[in-house]
C-alpha cells in the first residue's frame, strides 16, 4: 500500500500544528513550558475540556450541534455538592447528587431538543441562563469552600491527589513510569491482536511498517510523558479521570451500536430515519451523556479550586466546542473522534499555558484562541467544499 505524503499531512494536521506550537513556546520561554510541574498543570488545569469535549462530541457528530449550558451546569451541580459537603453530608452522597444532578439536566435539555424539536442552539441557551441563576440561587451569592480531604484527593484537588509511589523510587515517581510502559506494552498487544484478527477475516490494513512506525511515535510520546510527570508528584488524580473518560467514550463511539447511529444520525438524518433508526432516541443519548459529563466537570472543578463560585463555569462550554473543532470535528456533524478532541484540547491548553508564561494579557490570549478555532472551522468547511 502506497503512502501519499498530502494525506498523512491531512490526517495529521493538528497534530503537526500541537508539534509546532509546544517548540515554538519551548522556544519562547526558555524551555519552561515543558517542566514537570508545568506539564502537571497542563493536564489539572485542563481537565474539565477533556471531560466535556468528550460529551460535545456526541452532540457535535448528531449534526454539528452543541450545548452552551455545560458551563452553567457545571456550576449549578458543583454548588450543590460544596454545599452539601459543607453540610457534613456523606462526600459519596454529594457525589452521586453531583452527576444525577448532571444527568438530569441533560435529559431535559434532551427531551425539549429530540421530542419537541427546540433547536439545540435555543433549547441550551435557555440552559446557560436558567442553570446559571440557579446556581447563584444555591450558592446565595457567595463561594462555599470544599474541605472534604478524601473528595479533595480522590478528584484532583488535595496536596495527596497523586497516585502514590509504590516503589519508592528516590528521584523520581518509578509508579508513575512504569504506569507508561505498561500502556505501551498494552497498546502494542492490542495493535498486533487487531491486525492478526483482520488479517483472519481478509481486511485490508495499513502497511506494517506505517502500523509499527504510528506505534513507537504514541509509545515514545507516552513513555515521554509519564518520565515528565513522574519528575514531579506522579499521576494525578485529573489525568485517572480524564482517561477514564477518554476511554469509554473512545469505546462508545467506535465499537457501539449507539456509537455508528451518532455517526449516522450526523451523516444523514433521514436516511437513517429510513433505516429504522430513531433519531429522537440517538438525540436524547447525546445530550444525557452531555449532562453526565457536566456533571463530572463539577466535581473536577470544584475539587481543584477547592471551593465552589457562582462565576465557575463561564466559558467552559467555549472550550469544549473549540476542543472539539479543532480536533476535527466537522461543523455538519457525522465526523470526529476522541483522538481529536485530545489533540485539540491540548492545542487550546499549550496556548493558554504558553500565552501566560510570557506573560500575553489574557484579553489578547481569547483573541488568539478565536483565530484558532476560526482557522480549524475554515479548514473544516473547505474540506466539505472538496468532498462535494
Amino acid at each position: 500500500m502506497s503512502i501519499k505524503f498530502g494525506d498523512v499531512l491531512k490526517r495529521y494536521t493538528m497534530v503537526i500544528a500541537l508539534v509546532v506550537v509546544v517548540l515554538f513556546f519551548q522556544a519562547r520561554t526558555g524551555g519552561s513550558i515543558l517542566l514537570p510541574q508545568n506539564i502537571n498543570n497542563l493536564i489539572s488545569q485542563n481537565a474539565y475540556v477533556f471531560v466535556l469535549a468528550a460529551g460535545m462530541l456526541l452532540c457535535i457528530l448528531t449534526g454539528g450541534n452543541i450545548d452552551l449550558a455545560c458551563g452553567s451546569v457545571i456550576c449549578f451541580v458543583g454548588g450543590i455538592g460544596a454545599v452539601m459537603m459543607d453540610k457534613d453530608i456523606n462526600v459519596w452522597v454529594a457525589v452521586a447528587v453531583m452527576l444525577i444532578g448532571g444527568l438530569l439536566v441533560g435529559a431535559w435539555q434532551g427531551f425539549w431538543i429530540a421530542y419537541v424539536k427546540v433547536p439545540p442552539f435555543i433549547a441550551t441557551l435557555a440552559g446557560m441562563y436558567a442553570f446559571r441563576g440557579l446556581s447563584n440561587v444555591v450558592l446565595q451569592g457567595f463561594a462555599v469552600g470544599v474541605r472534604n480531604e478524601t473528595f479533595l484527593n480522590v478528584f484532583g484537588g488535595g496536596a495527596d491527589c497523586y497516585v502514590p509511589d509504590f516503589f519508592h523510587g528516590e528521584n523520581m515517581n518509578l509508579t508513575c513510569f512504569f504506569a507508561g510502559i505498561l500502556i505501551c506494552v498494552i497498546y502494542v498487544i492490542i495493535l498486533i491482536k487487531g491486525r492478526i484478527d483482520a488479517s483472519k477475516k481478509g481486511i485490508e490494513q495499513p502497511a506494517a511498517v506505517v502500523a509499527f512506525l504510528k506505534a513507537a511515535v504514541i509509545c515514545a510520546a507516552v513513555i515521554w510523558f509519564f518520565y515528565k510527570l513522574a519528575n514531579y508528584k506522579g499521576i494525578p488524580a485529573a489525568l485517572i479521570w480524564i482517561l477514564l473518560v477518554l476511554l469509554i467514550y473512545g469505546y462508545i463511539t467506535s465499537n457501539t451500536r449507539m456509537g455508528r447511529y451518532l455517526y449516522a444520525v450526523g451523516g444523514n438524518e433521514k436516511a437513517t430515519k429510513l433505516s429504522g433508526i430513531d433519531p429522537r432516541k440517538v438525540y436524547l443519548f447525546a445530550y444525557i451523556n452531555m449532562g453526565l459529563m457536566s456533571g463530572l466537570g463539577g466535581i473536577l472543578t470544584i475539587a481543584r479550586a477547592t471551593q465552589a463560585q457562582p462565576t465557575f463555569g463561564q466559558g467552559y462550554e467555549m472550550d469544549a466546542i473549540a476542543a472539539c473543532f479543532i480536533g476535527g470535528a466537522s461543523a455538519y456533524g457525522g465526523e470526529g473522534n476522541i483522538f481529536g478532541i485530545v489533540i485539540g484540547a491540548l492545542l487550546m491548553g499549550v496556548i493558554n499555558m504558553g500565552m501566560s508564561i510570557m506573560g500575553i494579557e489574557a484579553n489578547y490570549q481569547k483573541v488568539v484562541k478565536g483565530i484558532v478555532v476560526l482557522v480549524a472551522i475554515i479548514f473544516d468547511v473547505l474540506s466539505n467544499k472538496k468532498k462535494k
